[in-house]
């Protein structure tokens, strides 16, 4: 039987779903698992997304264009706009989700061989698509301690070498919940124009900080239009993950055009989900008010729950709907599994991300793990209470 390939060896199980079969015994035994594993949110889809798939009157569900349909991406040039984002529907290409903006983002920009700098702990399926790519991801530290802030530019420049070709952020951040502030994006900016580089800008939860502060974009910088390729995506903003539509943003014509051969060969992005995405736009402003107000109150409850728990530290996100959490256990792979398969409270256990795999450097973020914050709050105090007592009863605690 012939081997598989070196690729595929190397590419990393997904941290969020790998536990999903201990999950899924545990339903099987009658435990309910509270799943604060992975960012789906249980907050409802608009009501006009659901309605313009509802009343799909085509009588063929024909291909898309390659880009996607112009009259969404026509929309969505108001939609950034309402940002201060800048851009023309010719500069926005349709994909099916995020994930695949990343990795065609990659396939066009990058060689095998070449390097990405990448903040960590950063969102596992960047490797993923790196790997799949050919690219090398080198990664810079940042620690729960400082709260995840980005380390001094000093730090960036000793990784940078001939063969180093861009930056990859996502803010807000996944799976910390960090929000780089100006400082940093100019600290970014600088070293994208000192070294001629790629900044690839993952900003899919924009819609979700918790400063005041202004939201800073990629395409806010100034003097590196030419070098940001942004992703985006409806999935989080709107409860939409399942339709898979997210877009590739450049001002950079060389880079769309690369990008372009890649959208052709896949032929076209989700014809289903667009028409849903594009009537999402039109969700009423109380829609996102709405979200944004609960994801509040949720983060606040989660953050204050955590930090009275004996043991456990998580630094408040200023973004997104994760946290990064640490824990009083020496290894968190071990604690998430053993907390599907051998540990219930009341019939009740709690299903976690291990932060390791958001990790590249050997031995970091063993004892922490990545909360996402997307239950009701009654099913999030409940999940911390099963914690609690979880860390407890584990043989293993360091506490």
């Amino acid at each position: 039987m012939p081997g598989i390939s070196d690729r595929g060896v190397k590419m990393p199980a997904s941290p969020i779903r790998k536990l999903v079969p201990l999950a899924n015994q545990a339903k099987e035994r009658g435990v309910k698992v509270y799943h604060l594993n992975i960012g789906q949110p249980d907050l409802p889809t608009p009501e006009v997304g659901i309605q313009a798939i509802r009343n799909i009157d085509r009588k063929i569900l024909e291909y898309s264009p390659s880009e996607g349909i112009a009259s969404l991406r026509q929309k969505l040039v108001g939609y950034y706009a309402k940002f201060n984002i800048n851009v023309s529907a010719e500069e926005i290409i349709i994909t099916t989700g995020g994930s695949e903006a990343v990795l065609f983002a990659f396939l066009a920009c990058l060689d095998p061989g070449d390097e990405i700098i990448v903040p960590e702990p950063a969102y596992a399926n960047y490797m993923a698509f790196a790997i799949s790519a050919g690219a090398i991801i080198k990664t810079i530290p940042t620690t729960i301690e400082e709260g995840f802030s980005l380390p001094h530019v000093d730090k960036f420049e000793e990784l940078i070498t001939e063969r180093t070709k861009g930056i990859l952020i996502c803010n807000p951040n996944n799976p910390t919940g960090y929000l780089y502030t100006q400082k940093e994006m100019n600290q970014i900016r600088d070293l994208v124009k000192k070294y001629d580089l790629f900044l690839f800008s993952d900003e899919v939860y924009r819609e979700f900080c918790y400063t005041g502060a202004p939201y800073i974009s990629a395409f806010h910088l100034e003097g590196i239009e030419d070098n940001v390729v942004l992703i985006d995506s409806v999935s989080k903003r709107y409860s939409e993950c399942g339709i898979r539509i997210g877009a590739l943003i450049s001002k950079n014509k060389t880079v769309r055009d690369s990008v372009m051969k890649f959208c052709q060969a896949r032929l076209s992005p989700p014809l289903i989900g667009q028409i849903c995405a594009e009537a999402s736009l039109d969700a009423p402003d109380d829609y996102l008010l709405n979200t944004y107000n609960e994801y509040v109150e949720r983060r606040k409850f989660l953050i204050d729950g955590l930090n009275r728990i004996p043991g456990c530290y998580s630094p408040i996100p200023m973004g997104a709907f994760y946290t990064v959490a640490k824990l009083p256990v020496d290894d968190a792979d071990k604690f998430c599994a053993w907390c599907l398969e051998h540990f219930e409270y009341e019939g009740q256990t709690v299903f976690m991300a291990p932060a390791s795999g958001f990790y590249t450097t050997p031995g970091i973020g063993r004892n922490e793990v990545r909360i996402a914050y997307v239950l009701k709050k009654e099913d999030l105090a409940n999940a911390l209470i099963v914690l609690q007592k979880a860390l407890e009863a584990y043989p293993e605690r360091t506490i």
